[in-house]
């Protein structure tokens, strides 16, 4: 048993990749947005503020990208998630902290590890979640 592990996770160099891919998706649809990348272990390490982007879009657009990458799913999945789960549903929202449920947040995946997330806030949360799928196809 080996008391080291090691953590794979997203470059800085790929991390400014991923929010300069989001920002041109959400110029191209005019929404003004920020973006967030965090590595493996959910410490920023790219982000973007957009003129215009609401104050509180940053802190939420990195907590998109915690939540994320913390629990490698995109954060729209949590919406039925805790609509089938009562239990977690009365604890989830007010019990982790930084947690999102609602979308605009991906992990950041290559050969199948979860190596960031990204998170993008600035417009409705499907929107959000296109925003971050452009951002998350630069890693491809």
């Amino acid at each position: 048993m080996s008391s080291v592990r090691q953590l794979t996770s997203i470059s800085s160099q790929a991390a400014l990749e991923v929010v300069a891919a989001a920002q041109r998706a959400a110029e191209a649809s005019g929404q003004r947005s920020a973006i967030a990348v965090v590595d493996a272990a959910g410490q920023l390490c790219a982000f973007a503020r957009m003129d215009g982007a609401a104050i509180q879009a940053g802190q939420i657009a990195q907590d998109k990208a915690y939540t994320a990458a913390g629990f490698g799913m995109p954060t729209a999945q949590w919406h039925d998630l805790l609509a089938q789960d009562a239990p977690m549903a009365a604890g989830a929202p007010t019990g982790i902290a930084r947690f999102i449920p609602f979308g605009g947040g991906l992990p950041l995946v290559v050969d199948g590890q979860v190596v960031g997330g990204v998170g993008v806030s600035g417009g409705h949360w499907t929107e959000d979640v296109k925003v971050a799928e452009a951002g998350a196809a630069a890693l491809a």
